[in-house]
């Protein structure tokens, strides 16, 4: 789908990936841009800077949600594209204890990376089915077709969105609605506790927010289901399906480097 005229609806769209990628659609001929976050403020402060509609949503909030979505209807008639993005990871990475993490952050964390792609979708999804067209598109994470050693609640909701997205591509794709799942790797942002900027000393494989809003906007243009800011990503899904076993053993020995100070994420210490 061509970007060109279309009206995005984008979580998370304050600052990070979402911001990234607000600006590559407008560049790319996007009639309009609704930049939802959480921090209302930096919605607005956004919307300021790229042009848009900012709006204050906790996307954990279903009412919330179908008021934003309302909103953007209102003051654009349609919603064209919904990219559900907001997300948020552990401060630090506990590689002794996968069950450590206590369950209000496991219940956050699925309303956000789970149950906050069913609301936005429930939201736009009844004018795309009348008109015949739409884009729904979750991002999700690397995580979610691989693992994120030491953030078990990440990688578990992560998981849960990609399958998510292909119920959601397989119920409608006959009825005029693209899906897509995005599973970005190491991006420049507070996720990964980095700020938008690439470090001078940035490791390899780490990409900044430009680059994987022009890997995004590149894969909608072209419809792919499974959009990967990280190429390489399928090759190691591939083999982890491949050989489970292997690929398990593969991933102890990252953690055993994780353990030993190795990458750039944070570990807590024990």
């Amino acid at each position: 789908m061509q970007m060109q005229d279309k009206i995005a609806f984008v979580t998370g769209a304050g600052r990070g990936i979402g911001r990234a990628v607000c600006r590559e659609l407008l560049q790319r001929g996007a009639a309009g841009v609704v930049i939802a976050d959480l921090d209302g403020a930096t919605a607005q402060a956004t919307a300021a800077e790229l042009g848009g509609l900012g709006l204050q949503c906790d996307v954990s909030d279903e009412a919330a949600v179908q008021a934003a979505v309302a909103a953007a209807i209102a003051h654009y008639g349609r919603v064209d594209v919904l990219l559900s993005n907001a997300g948020f990871g552990a401060t630090e990475l506990d590689l002794d204890d996968a069950l450590a993490e206590p369950n209000d952050l496991w219940a956050r964390m699925w309303q956000v990376h789970v149950m906050a792609h069913v609301y936005a979708s429930r939201a736009v999804l009844p004018g795309m089915l009348e008109r015949g067209a739409g884009y729904l598109v979750n991002v999700a994470s690397a995580a979610g077709l691989l693992c994120q050693v030491g953030d078990a609640a990440y990688s578990a909701t992560k998981h849960a969105a990609v399958g998510l997205a292909e119920s959601l591509a397989i119920t409608y794709g006959e009825r005029g609605i693209r899906v897509s799942v995005v599973c970005p790797q190491y991006i420049a942002t507070a996720i990964t506790g980095l700020d938008e900027k690439l470090p001078a000393d940035a490791p390899a494989g780490l990409l900044s927010v430009e680059q994987a809003a022009t890997a995004i906007v590149d894969g909608l243009e072209r419809e792919l289901f499974l959009i990967l800011t990280h190429p390489e990503v399928l090759t190691y899904a591939q083999r982890k399906t491949a050989d489970y076993d292997r690929w398990i053993g593969g991933m102890r020995r990252l953690r055993a480097g994780l353990r030993n100070g190795e990458g750039f994420l944070k570990v807590r210490k024990c």
